[in-house]
C-alpha cells in the first residue's frame, strides 16, 4: 500500500447520513476523510486530490450529476460513488455513462458495499501507480545515457539522428550488423518520445513463418482458418497510440509486403477472417541487417513500400568503428552483470584491455556482453585478466593459457565456457561432454562457494 494518505471527500447534505459515512470510512486509519455539505465547497477544494469523492445525487446547490460532470473535468483520475435514494435506472445508467465508479442506494446497513467499493478503487489506484513507476523505470533505463553507451564521434552521430527522430513521428529505419544494438536505438527512440507512455510492441519477421505473418500483425477472427479456436488481436492493434517494431524486415515474404503498404497507407488493417477495416495509430520502426536498397534491386522487396518505411534512416556502426567504447561498454557490462549476481566489481587489468581493443568482434556489442559475462565467471578474483577474455571455445584448449591453473580449475573453464555457449542448458552440457548432470551442479556450487 502507499503511504501517502488515501484521501476521501464525503459530499452528503443530510446532517446525520454525512456523520454515517464519514464515520465507517474513517474506521480504516489509512483514510483521510473530509465531508462537505454542498457541491460547491466540494468543487472548489478539488486542489486537494482526493482519489474517492462518495457524492449525494440531490444536493440543494448543485445536481450531483453536473458535480459529478466538473469532477471529470478537473480531474478523471478521481473515482465518484454516487450515493442516493435514487433508484431509477435511467439516471443510474446515465451516471455511470458520465463516470461515476459506482452507484449505491442509500440504506442505514451501507457500510460493507461501501467499505468494498473503495477497497477496489484503492487496490485499482495502487496498481495504475505502479505501473506508472514501473513505465517511469522502463523510460529511464532506455534513456540515451544507459542504452547508448560511449562518446565516439560514430555513436555521437548516432544521438543525432535520434534527435531528430523525436521531433516528429516520421518513420525510423534502423541498419547494421547483428550485435550492434538496434532493438536499443528503437526502445531508445519510442521511449523518449510523446509516445512513450503507450505500447512498445517488437516483432521479429524472420521467426514468423510466412503463412502467418498476416494473422500475427494484423489478428484474426475466430473460425478464421483451422486452428482459429478464439479471436486475436494482432501487433498493429497491440501498438497502438504506441510503436511498432518490425525487426529484420528484409526477411519479409514479399507476397504480404502489398498488404503491409496498404496497411501503413490507409493506416487501418483488417483481421484475417474480417470484412471489418480497423483503424491503428502506430509508428514504425523497422530494422534489418540487409542491405535493403540491394533487395530491392534484387526483386526480394518492394520498391514502393520501401519508400515508405525509409523513413529516417539510422545506420548503427560496427563495434570496430567504435574506437575507445569498446573499454566504455566493457567496464558498463562487468559493473552491470556484477551487481546482477551480486558480485564484487572486477577491473580489468591492462593487458586484458589490450586484448579486448585488438579484436574485431565480428558479434560487435552482443558479442562483447557475452565475452565480458564469461570473463567475470572465470576470473578467480578481483581482477580480470587477458587469459580470462575468451572469444571462442578454442582457446579453452590452449594449455599454455592455463599452465598455472589446477586441474580443477581447468575443468571449470572448459564447463563454464560451455554453459555459456549453449545458454546454461545443463543437460545439453552434460550431453557435449560426456559427463553427469549433477557433476556440472557440484561443479557450480563449488565455484560460488569460492567466491
Amino acid at each position: 500500500m502507499s503511504s501517502k494518505p488515501f484521501k476521501i471527500f464525503v459530499v452528503e447534505d443530510d446532517e446525520w447520513y454525512n456523520k454515517l459515512l464519514v464515520h465507517n470510512l474513517s474506521l480504516n486509519p489509512d483514510y483521510e476523510v473530509i465531508s462537505f455539505f454542498n457541491g460547491n465547497d466540494c468543487l472548489t477544494n478539488l486542489d486537494q486530490q482526493p482519489d474517492v469523492i462518495t457524492l449525494d445525487f440531490k444536493l440543494p446547490d448543485i445536481t450531483g450529476i453536473e458535480v459529478l460532470k466538473k469532477i471529470k473535468q478537473e480531474n478523471y483520475e478521481t473515482q465518484v460513488i454516487l450515493i442516493s435514494e435514487q433508484d431509477d435506472i435511467e439516471v443510474v445508467v446515465e451516471l455511470l455513462k458520465e463516470g461515476a465508479y459506482d452507484y449505491i442506494v442509500k440504506s442505514n446497513d451501507i457500510k460493507e458495499r461501501l467499505h468494498n467499493t473503495v477497497l477496489n478503487i484503492r487496490k485499482n489506484v495502487n496498481l495504475k501507480n505502479e505501473i506508472s513507476q514501473l513505465k517511469k523505470e522502463v523510460q529511464k533505463k532506455y534513456s540515451y545515457s544507459n542504452t547508448l553507451i560511449g562518446d565516439s564521434d560514430a555513436i555521437k552521430a548516432v544521438h543525432e539522428l535520434i534527435n531528430k527522430a523525436l521531433v516528429t513521428n516520421i518513420n525510423v529505419s534502423i541498419s547494421g550488423e547483428t550485435g550492434t544494438g538496434k532493438e536499443l536505438v528503437a526502445k531508445a527512440i519510442h521511449y523518449n518520445s510523446n509516445r512513450k507512455t503507450n505500447p512498445f510492441v517488437a516483432v521479429n519477421v524472420s521467426a514468423i513463418p510466412s503463412e502467418l505473418v498476416e494473422s500475427e500483425l494484423f489478428g484474426h477472427e475466430k473460425g478464421a482458418f483451422t486452428g482459429a479456436a478464439f479471436k486475436r488481436i494482432g501487433k498493429f492493434e497491440e501498438a497502438n497510440g504506441g510503436t511498432l517494431f518490425l525487426d529484420e524486415i528484409g526477411d519479409m515474404d514479399i507476397s504480404f509486403q502489398a498488404k503491409l503498404l496498404r496497411a501503413l497507407q490507409e493506416k487501418e488493417i483488417t483481421r484475417v477472417g474480417s470484412n471489418k477495416n480497423i483503424k491503428v495509430n502506430c509508428r514504425i520502426i523497422t530494422a534489418t541487417h540487409k542491405n535493403l536498397a540491394l533487395e530491392v534491386k534484387n526483386g526480394n522487396f518492394r520498391q514502393d513500400l520501401y519508400y515508405r518505411l525509409i523513413g529516417l534512416p539510422i545506420e548503427l556502426p560496427t563495434l570496430r568503428e567504435r574506437n575507445n567504447d569498446v573499454l566504455i561498454l566493457a567496464k558498463h557490462f562487468v559493473k552491470t552483470f556484477c551487481n546482477e549476481n551480486k558480485l564484487q566489481i572486477k577491473n580489468i587489468t591492462p593487458d586484458a584491455r589490450k586484448k579486448l581493443k585488438t579484436h574485431s568482434f565480428p558479434g560487435n556489442i552482443r558479442e562483447l556482453k557475452s565475452v565480458i559475462e564469461l570473463a567475470v565467471t572465470l576470473s578467480s578474483n578481483d581482477e580480470i585478466n587477458d587469459y580470462d577474455i575468451l572469444f571462442n571455445s578454442e582457446e579453452l584448449l590452449d594449455n599454455n593459457a592455463y599452465e598455472d591453473l589446477t586441474l580443477r580449475q581447468y575443468e571449470w573453464k572448459i564447463v563454464s565456457s560451455y554453459l555459456q555457449k549453449y545458454n546454461n542448458d545443463v543437460r545439453l552440457v552434460a550431453k557435449k561432454l560426456d559427463i553427469g548432470t549433477a557433476t556440472i551442479y557440484r561443479m557450480i556450487k563449488e565455484m560460488e562457494t569460492a567466491r
